[in-house]
């Protein structure tokens, strides 16, 4: 296979999320010119300015009659209350009010923002999801207690609502209220597509895009599912800045790419990751397989694919040549398939590959990609 050809296709059916200011345009422009689909996702305005009365009326409340429960939703949240708090000279009169509440985490980011404000939490929810709060503290018993709920951004989950029929005084504390605007339809568009293996790779190109997505995405609850095909190596995440990149790992978010302050060399990154073997791959009877978005490269060859059938034979490629039954296959397909319709979708698939002898039936099991073992 020769080097040029496979730069060719090196971006061939790759998604690319960019998250950037105006400043890293380039990025997604050099992208772009070297095949990939690019959807730009730019920084959506934080509403700082109309919710600091707000908020600072929140806080003196808390202070002068503490709560008896909080329920702390996000680690950045939490953090950026304090951060307020100080710049109001009141965070120690806060952390006091505080030590006088139960304190309650949904999951370890807001567990840890809890520990490093030097406060304990006395109940830690495993799954991270506000349903697993709710449904604990309906089981400890919440009626006639004040609770205070924190909010990042302005989501409502239905977290308060399910406490205030507990028989509880609920209170919603909003800490930063993200503007409602295309910018953070189009940037909650993004996480869903990194969450749902609709895109390769995500770009960092500024810690304020890195802040912005990271938020959309916990407030989204799809934080862990990034992280999980981040882990697989099906999803590359890129930053620029060392502050993106802390950014990414106090999310438990290990960028592939860590490129500093250089967003003219970010471009050339993805693109060597996906050219010279980075991303995941297998050999296979039909040659080496590397399965993306839009399609799979078999060698040096692109066959586009619809979103259906990537999803299949992403899901086969990540089973490593195991059996996949029927049953398995249809939870990829989405809702519940019958045996007849997903074995309708694997001759799709198999149709869109042209002949290329990818997937092997194994009678009575099921499906499995034909690799090579080693």
């Amino acid at each position: 296979m020769s080097t040029a050809r496979t730069r060719e296709s090196a971006l061939a059916g790759c998604t690319i999320v960019v998250a950037a200011d105006r400043r890293a345009v380039e990025v997604a422009d050099d992208l772009e010119r070297r095949g990939a689909v690019v959807h730009r996702t730019p920084v959506p305005r934080l509403d700082d300015r109309e919710n600091s009365a707000e908020l600072r009326s929140m806080t003196e409340q808390v202070i002068s009659e503490p709560p008896d429960l909080v329920v702390v939703t996000t680690g950045s949240g939490f953090r950026d209350w304090f951060e307020a708090a100080r710049e109001q000279g009141r965070a120690a009169a806060l952390e006091a009010a505080l030590r006088e509440a139960c304190l309650v985490a949904t999951g370890s980011r807001a567990h840890a923002a809890i520990l490093r404000s030097g406060l304990v939490a006395e109940w830690v929810a495993e799954t991270g999801t506000s349903a697993e709060v709710g449904a604990h503290l309906r089981i400890a018993g919440v009626r006639d207690r004040r609770v205070v709920v924190q909010r990042h951004g302005d989501l409502d989950d239905g977290l308060e609502a399910l406490l205030r029929e507990a028989g509880a005084d609920v209170q919603g504390l909003i800490v930063r209220r993200w503007g409602s605007s295309p910018r953070t339809e189009a940037m909650r568009r993004t996480v869903l597509q990194a969450a749902n293996g609709d895109a390769d790779a995500v770009v960092f190109a500024s810690a304020s895009a890195a802040a912005a997505w990271l938020a959309i995405a916990e407030l989204s609850d799809t934080l862990d599912r990034v992280r999980r095909r981040s882990e697989t190596g099906r999803l590359l995440l890129a930053s620029a800045g060392r502050a993106a990149t802390a950014l990414l790992h106090d999310a438990d978010l290990h960028p592939s790419i860590d490129q500093g302050d250089a967003h003219g060399s970010l471009a050339n990154a993805v693109f060597a990751h996906f050219g010279d073997g980075g991303a995941p791959s297998l050999l296979t009877d039909a040659g080496r397989v590397q399965v993306r978005s839009g399609g799979v490269l078999v060698d040096d060859r692109f066959v586009p694919l619809s979103r259906s059938s990537a999803a299949l034979l992403d899901a086969l490629a990540a089973a490593g040549g195991r059996v996949l039954t029927r049953t398995q296959l249809s939870a990829v397909l989405g809702a519940e398939r019958s045996a007849h319709a997903v074995e309708a979708a694997v001759a799709r698939l198999r149709v869109a590959l042209g002949g290329i002898e990818l997937i092997h039936t194994v009678v009575k099991r099921g499906y499995r990609l034909a690799v090579i073992e080693d």
